[in-house]
């Protein structure tokens, strides 16, 4: 197989730890599938096209990163089909904290019985943005606060617009 990674998510908004997970990954894959979920089961600030949107500025425009080397796509099936469909057999996720490891281990594991070819690595974020997470972000910037330290500034400008 190609050194292509998946990294699924909601990215609702994108943030600085997402991104640091994107850039590791860069470092260890020839392409990285950032799939955004259009997943029913949440309610999201964004829809998908507009976080889509959001995802590439802060990629491409923002932050300068290659874009042969990242697609952006939105995806409503499950991790292992994507995975198939763009001859991967490696799933991205980030850990913040111990906190998440119970459930990213559980959906690892329900993911390798439906393929087992697959396999999940888990990437840290770098330890400034391992207590950053999109919900705080979306509370922060509806509240007033300042959010230049979690996201990007296209990031911003779409919550401060989406918020008004």
């Amino acid at each position: 197989m190609s050194r292509v990674a998946i990294y699924p998510g909601t990215f609702d908004p994108i943030t600085f730890g997402h991104i640091d997970v994107i850039k590791k990954s860069l470092r260890l894959f020839e392409k990285i599938i950032v799939a955004v979920s259009d997943g029913e089961n949440k309610k999201y600030l964004f829809d998908v096209y507009e976080r889509i949107e959001i995802v590439q500025k802060a990629l491409y425009s923002d932050l300068k990163l290659n874009q042969k080397k990242i697609k952006v796509i939105s995806f409503n099936s499950l991790t292992t089909d994507l995975c198939k469909k763009y001859n991967s057999n490696i799933i991205l996720r980030g850990l913040r904290a111990v906190s998440d490891f119970e459930y990213e281990f559980q959906l690892a594991g329900m993911n390798r019985k439906l393929n087992n070819n697959i396999e999940t690595l888990f990437l840290m974020s770098d330890v400034e943005n391992q207590i950053i997470s999109s919900k705080f972000v979306k509370e922060i910037v509806k509240l007033g606060g300042d959010i230049k330290k979690f996201t990007t500034k296209s990031t911003i400008k779409s919550l401060k617009k989406k918020y008004e």
